[in-house]
């Protein structure tokens, strides 16, 4: 198929407004707008101004008005050995229990709702009821520490919170009452009501005169019927707050209706995948991958959702993924890289896959962190597919950069996610704000406005907003990462701005040493951190998980990626240093946390990030630069 990226982003460019007029026609309006793009609202703008939509209705009563039998979400949980699959007419019933529910307990239009649950359908459900009576759902991890989850109540004060008695993990049950009441007492605000999910894994006492029973209350509520409130496209839907917050929590605000509109047009766009089929994300509600493409996006599309309770690996074992692709007929998975980076190291030959019948699967699309060329040729090889790396952030919703494969793919670069998507225009700045050349490294930033579903502000925030992202470059919108584009406006995303190192006056971008350090055949994963240096400022320092079943020599694979590393990109990444160790301290999303890596190697006192997997790890890694004579850095916060 001949891609037609270039005349729809020529069309986009051209008429930015007719573009996304076209687009809004596939989202079902109460009123109509006033004007497409109002420049005088808000920081830079608002999409869709004085117009009123619902997000609910769009993603439920539509589709359940026209094919009531159709599976809106399927829910597997490995972890307790369950399979179940909910109807669009489901959804609508279970959607408007819950929202008259919630008004029963007085929550209305503009009110907060914390929901702290696990991967569970209900999460699903308290999402859309939210959405339905117009109240603005934040959604925390479930598990989140208390004090974590107080911050969070403090800043948007909910009048209700919506959690479960416990979240699974393989192996351990993690009670999340004893985590919610410690918030509570912690914060300032305190929310009239809980509504808590029972899970017969782990019970919990209610507390008597605020906690409500979620079943109960949602038995003796259902069939009543809940219209759709009609809201202003640029109300907010829902609050999301950052992971790694420190200090003041940063609430990214998502709008209603530049939201609809962004993401049902990544559906085919992007992910190519056709109403009524089976789409998978395999992250967390918790997450902004889970907020577009577990939850929004799929519905609005009027496709079949996976809602998957397990892990790559472990629930049972690295075929995991493949068993439910094949189960529940998935024509396209989102994941992390990391993903595929412990499927990999667990199971290097992709023996699993053979186990399984992949026949109508598609497309595999990575996101979250970087993709190393190595991973992405590896799972094209044992999956025979497509793997198409994308570029987003919580920000932004979706994606920023990606080869559209509904558009038609264009030709694979590795280590690029490709170009940018209509809507964006990027550019690669100098740190004096002037573009650069081709194939130089910069800083990666989006002029003004952005586009629909993007980040209109943060939560009561606006100033901060303004500071944190559109000071700097005035007219764009910094993302905070580095890289550079090539001739033909491929985009290369290498780092964080604060993960690029500075060795003696040359900037190098960590994730250009990982790409060499992957591509080394026993190493499943790694890391590359900048350490302080008295003569040359920063040097790097590498870190390689190995593939299971290696039993070398650490020490010779050690001097191996040094090699590589030289003979790669030469002397002047002034690599000496590597580590092989057993795993690396990641948060729950995948994201390796290279920045509490960095503070242990210089000494620093290390906060233990709240989004981090296994805090035990750090200690691992403050073991391993001990004993390379690195100083140890003080006790964990």
């Amino acid at each position: 198929m001949t891609s037609r990226y270039h005349e729809v982003y020529a069309a986009w460019r051209a008429d930015p407004e007719a573009f996304w007029v076209e687009a809004a026609r596939e989202i079902d309006w109460f009123r109509p707008w006033d004007r497409v793009f109002d420049p005088d609202l808000g920081i830079y703008g608002r999409w869709f101004a004085g117009a009123e939509c619902n997000t609910c209705h769009n993603c439920v009563d539509r589709h359940a008005a026209r094919r009531p039998d159709e599976a809106a979400i399927i829910y597997d949980s490995p972890v307790t050995g369950t399979v179940r699959t909910i109807t669009y007419g489901d959804l609508l019933g279970e959607v408007s229990a819950l929202a008259a529910v919630l008004l029963d307990n007085g929550i209305g239009k503009g009110d907060r709702v914390i929901l702290y649950m696990p991967m569970v359908p209900e999460a699903i459900v308290a999402m859309l009821a939210c959405a339905r009576i117009g109240a603005i759902h934040s959604v925390v991890f479930g598990g989140f520490a208390a004090h974590e989850l107080a911050t969070r109540i403090d800043d948007c004060r909910p009048k209700l919170i919506v959690s479960a008695s416990c979240g699974i993990e393989p192996g351990r049950i993690v009670p999340y009452k004893p985590l919610l009441d410690g918030a509570i007492a912690r914060a300032a605000h305190k929310p009239e009501r809980c509504l808590i999910l029972q899970r017969p894994e782990h019970g919990c006492e209610l507390l008597p005169g605020r906690d409500l029973d979620y079943a109960q209350a949602v038995a003796l509520a259902r069939g009543r019927a809940v219209p759709c409130a009609a809201l202003k496209a640029t109300d907010p839907l829902y609050i999301l707050y950052t992971s790694g917050t420190t200090g003041q929590p940063k609430g990214v605000v998502r709008d209603n209706g530049g939201h609809m509109v962004a993401l049902k047009w990544s559906m085919a766009a992007i992910y190519a995948v056709d109403p009524g089929e089976v789409f998978w994300a395999a992250s967390d509600v918790g997450w902004v991958v889970g907020h577009s493409y577990i939850v929004y996006a799929p519905l609005l599309h009027g496709c079949t959702t996976v809602l998957y309770e397990g892990k790559p690996v472990g629930t049972p074992d690295a075929g995991a993924f493949w068993r439910v692709i094949a189960e529940h007929r998935v024509a396209a998975l989102f994941t992390a890289p990391t993903a595929f980076r412990a499927i990999k190291k667990e199971d290097p030959g992709g023996t699993h896959v053979r186990n399984h019948d992949l026949s109508g699967f598609r497309t595999l699309f990575l996101a979250g962190e970087r993709a190393d060329p190595d991973t992405i040729q590896w799972a094209e090889r044992i999956l025979g597919v497509p793997v198409v790396d994308h570029w987003w952030q919580t920000e932004t919703a979706w994606a920023i950069a990606a080869n559209p494969v509904g558009l038609g793919m264009l030709p694979v670069r590795y280590g690029s996610p490709t170009v940018a998507m209509p809507g964006y225009d990027v550019e690669v700045l100098s740190d004096a704000g002037e573009p650069v050349a081709p194939g130089t490294l910069g800083n990666i930033a989006v002029r003004l406005p952005l586009p629909p579903g993007c980040l209109p502000t943060l939560w009561n925030a606006d100033q901060r907003f303004s500071d944190g992202y559109l000071s700097e470059f005035p007219g764009f919108y910094k993302t905070a990462d580095a890289g550079f584009r090539d001739e033909d406006g491929y985009l290369f995303v290498m780092a964080r701005t604060d993960d690029i190192i500075n060795v003696a006056g040359h900037r190098l971008s960590t994730g250009a040493i990982e790409e060499v350090l992957a591509s080394h055949p026993d190493v499943a994963e790694c890391a590359v951190i900048g350490i302080a240096d008295e003569l040359k400022g920063q040097l790097p320092c590498g870190f390689v998980v190995l593939k299971s079943g290696k039993a070398r020599n650490p020490a010779e694979i050690e001097r191996e990626c040094v090699g590589r590393v030289r003979a790669e990109i030469g002397p002047v990444a002034a690599l000496k240093t590597v580590f092989v160790v057993d795993r690396l301290p990641k948060t729950r999303s995948g994201k390796i946390l290279r920045a509490t890596m960095r503070q242990i190697a210089d000494g620093e006192k290390v906060r233990v990030p709240p989004t981090i997997d296994d805090p035990a790890i750090l200690d691992e890694i403050r073991e391993t630069m001990g004993r390379h004579g690195r100083p140890p850095s003080p006790p964990d916060d």
